[in-house]
């Protein structure tokens, strides 16, 4: 059973960078596609972006361009950088492993808080 594990939430200033962390175990980790998906307080929980095991990423349109998504086989950690955050980027973050072919998420971890304040 894959066990996934989040962490480096917490509470930012608007314009400010937070990195997140996912630590995965139970799994052959480098041959996982990766994900992050967020849930803001009353709405429906969205992606934010994938990371195939080949290192191809995928973006949300709401994150292109401030946010960036990598991995680390060698530490089985998957990571989301964010940069220039906003208040609507306030949410609840959750890593997940992916199933193939864009089937959507296997996995979820217990996710990690996420405050933007104005």
């Amino acid at each position: 059973q894959v066990k996934l594990v989040e962490s480096g939430g917490g509470l930012v200033q608007a314009g400010g960078s937070l990195r997140l962390s996912c630590a995965a175990s139970g799994s052959i980790f480098r041959i996982n596609d990766m994900g992050w998906y967020r849930q803001a307080p009353g709405k429906q929980r969205e992606l934010v972006a994938t990371i195939a095991s080949g290192g191809s990423t995928n973006y949300a349109d709401s994150v292109k361009g401030r946010f960036t998504i990598s991995r680390d086989n060698a530490k089985n950690t998957v990571y989301l950088q964010m940069n220039s955050l906003k208040p609507e980027d306030t949410a609840v973050y959750y890593c997940t492993r992916e199933r193939r072919y864009g089937l959507g998420p296997s996995d979820w971890g217990q996710g990690t808080q996420v405050t933007v304040s104005s």
